[in-house]
């Protein structure tokens, strides 16, 4: 992100978003593993106060809006886990190279690629250009605790 870095902290807080602290992990994984210049952080749920934000299958429970704000929701704590990977030092972060967004879904529901849009877009108001990135958007039977969505990611860091 050179030069024009994000404050990701406040760039969030100017979207309505806060940075929480990264969560932990709810089974046997790490919450992010470096290697070389790669970053992945493992799936994000979207946790809000202690409460998965979205429980349930899409359209049938949730619908398509509330799967994006949860998607957005799995972002944010993405970042957040970022954050910790890099100290708080958001200058090492050079771009945002790939999500994969898993949307528990209805069987016939063929919009994956709409729900995934509020973790893309967030990624890309907080990030600018350096947000820009490639996606997988899967849908699946189920999820951990039935949450509707899960985000994993993938960053460039330096």
């Amino acid at each position: 992100m050179g030069s024009g870095m994000v404050d990701v902290p406040t760039r969030l807080a100017e979207l309505g978003w806060a940075l929480p602290t990264p969560p932990k992990p709810i089974a046997a994984y790490v919450p992010f593993v470096r290697s070389g210049n790669l970053l992945f952080i493992s799936g994000q749920l979207p946790w809000r106060e202690k409460q998965l934000l979205a429980v349930g299958k899409v359209p049938s429970v949730v619908s398509i809006t509330q799967g994006q704000q949860a998607a957005a929701q799995c972002i944010v704590h993405a970042l957040a886990v970022a954050g910790m990977a890099l100290d708080g030092d958001w200058s090492r972060l050079v771009r945002a190279v790939r999500l994969g967004v898993f949307v528990q879904c209805d069987d016939p529901f063929t919009e994956q690629a709409q729900v995934a849009n509020g973790a893309s877009e967030l990624l890309q108001q907080v990030l600018g250009d350096a947000g820009r990135h490639a996606r997988a958007a899967v849908g699946v039977n189920a999820l951990p605790l039935g949450a509707s969505v899960e985000v994993e990611c993938l960053f460039e860091v330096r």
